[in-house]
This record gives C-alpha cells, structure tokens and sequence, in this order.
C-alpha cells in the first residue's frame, strides 16, 4: 500500500471542492485497506487510554458530508476499539423545542467532549451555515431579534455567523479541546449509486427517506455553502479535512490516518505518575495483597 500524504487533505489556502478529488487510490485492495485500519484504530484506542488517564485534553471529531458520504459507518469502524466510556457520539437532527429556546450553538457546547474524552459529532454546528443557508426559512424558527423574514438574512447575517463559529472554536481550542473537522467529499454519481442501494436492497429500504431526493436536487447550491463555510473556518487550531468519500474503505484509513499522526504530536499526553510515596511502596502493597488468603 503506498504512504499516505496526509497533509494534502488539509484545507490551508482558499479551496475549489469541484478540483478536489472524490476517489482516493492507494494502490490497495479491500483486504489491505482493512488491516491498515485495524492497525490504526487499535493505536487510537490505546492513545484514548492514555488521554482519559492524562486528563487534560479532550477530542472533538466533526464529520459532514452529504446523504450517504459514509458517516455512520466511518464512525462504527474508525472508533471501534475505543473503550466505550471514553467516547461519545452525537447526531444532531433538527432542533427540538428546549433546543431552539437556546441559540444555535447551545446544544453543541452542552455536547463537547469531558477531558480525557473523544466526542463525535455526526453533523455539527456547522449545519447551521449549510442547511439553514439552503433554506433560509429554517432560521425564522430560531426566533433571533432583527430577524423577522428572509429578506432580513442576508450575507452579512451569513458572515457574522462564520465569525460566531471561529469564535466558539478558538474558545474551546484555548481551553483544552483538540478539534477536528473532516467533509466527507462525495461525486454526485456516487451518491445516487447509493440512493439506489438502499432501495434496491431490502435490508437497507429503511435508510431510505424521499426527502433525500429533494436535497439531491440541491446538490449545486450544497456544495457552493460547503465550500464557503469551509474556507471561512479552517484555522490552524481547528482545520478543516476534505476527504475523498467514493470509497468507504479508503475513507476510513484516511480519517484514522490524520487523527493518530496529529495526536502524537502532542507529547505532553502521557499517562501520569504515581506520586514518589506510592512509587517505593508498591513492593509492599503486592505483598500485601498477595499475603490475603482466600
């Protein structure tokens, strides 16, 4: 299997996703593919072991993508060797009633992950500047002063609420949160191959929803707010990652691949030490234990 670039899924300069490419081809088969992320995960799990014992930082994954990028089963197979308590994963659907008494980022900072914990959000704040931008009539139910039609919603509403988001993310960046967002990048052709899975396999009609056509023929306009919200947000200390979703399996290892290689980086995450007084004692207390009898 060749090396993996992965800095070039990195959004560091104005970005087109229309010349990004949606297939990665590493030269390996399905097989491949799948030992190489069984090797990585089990190094992430390990790593999640050690940053639930350091305590001092948590992960917070952000995936997007349109219809059927992948998403669930990314999250099912990157994150499968994490003990489950040191993981957390939150699909944010329409906004409830408590939900909309608050703003729009409340229910994703009541979501962000303890120390020592990953947190994944499967779609995330920024449906707020993707499907509300699509449809702007969303908005009017978040009930905001000054907005009062979707005449009032205009780009400086739009840009104002980039702002908002850096902001949020700077904060939780500076205290503690290592963040990282990943747009599974999927072609259109792709997509309606998969459309047409789930209604040619039985198992898989119930995925299926017509609502999923409707936004399919949005697809021009999702793909203009995507780029958009990603060039505007991609900072240093909360990059954006367009990853080549045609390929699920490949899609998998690239995620994986990022997440391991930029956690290592950071050394002070190690497992702590016990205090020198426990340290010389520890013969003495295996003796004791190993004294008790049954």
């Amino acid at each position: 299997m060749e090396k993996i670039n992965l800095e070039e899924y990195k959004v560091k300069n104005l970005s087109k996703l229309a010349e990004i490419p949606t297939l990665a081809d590493f030269g390996a088969s399905d097989k491949e593919l799948k030992k190489e992320l069984e090797d990585i995960r089990e190094k992430l799990g390990k790593f999640q072991d050690i940053l639930y014992a350091h305590g001092k930082y948590g992960v917070l994954v952000c995936l997007q993508g349109m219809d059927t990028a992948g998403k669930d089963s990314l999250i099912r197979e990157v994150f499968k060797d994490f003990n489950v308590r040191g993981v957390e994963v939150h699909s944010f659907k329409v906004p409830t009633e408590l939900e909309r008494k608050h703003d729009y980022l409340w229910r994703h900072y009541i979501a962000l992950p303890a120390r020592g914990k990953f947190s994944v959000f499967n779609r995330t704040h920024y449906e707020n500047v993707l499907v509300t931008k699509v449809h702007p009539e969303y908005i009017l139910g978040e009930n905001i002063p000054g907005i009062d039609s979707v005449e009032d919603i205009d780009q400086e509403f739009w840009e104002k609420r980039y702002r908002q988001i850096n902001d949020f993310e700077r904060h939780i960046a500076e205290n503690g949160t290592l963040i990282f967002k990943f747009f599974l990048h999927l072609s259109k052709e792709e997509q309606r191959q998969r459309l047409l899975r789930r209604l040619r396999l039985k198992e898989k009609n119930w995925k299926f929803s017509p609502g999923d056509l409707k936004e399919r023929k949005l697809w021009d306009k999702y793909q203009i707010c995507y780029e958009e919200a990603i060039n505007k947000t991609s900072k240093e200390h909360a990059p954006w990652f367009v990853i080549p979703a045609d390929n699920k399996k490949s899609a998998r290892v690239i995620v994986a691949s990022i997440l391991l290689e930029a956690l290592k980086k950071y050394k002070d995450i190690e497992e702590p030490e016990l205090d020198d007084e426990i340290k010389s004692n520890l013969e003495n207390f295996k003796k004791e234990l190993e004294k008790e009898t049954e």
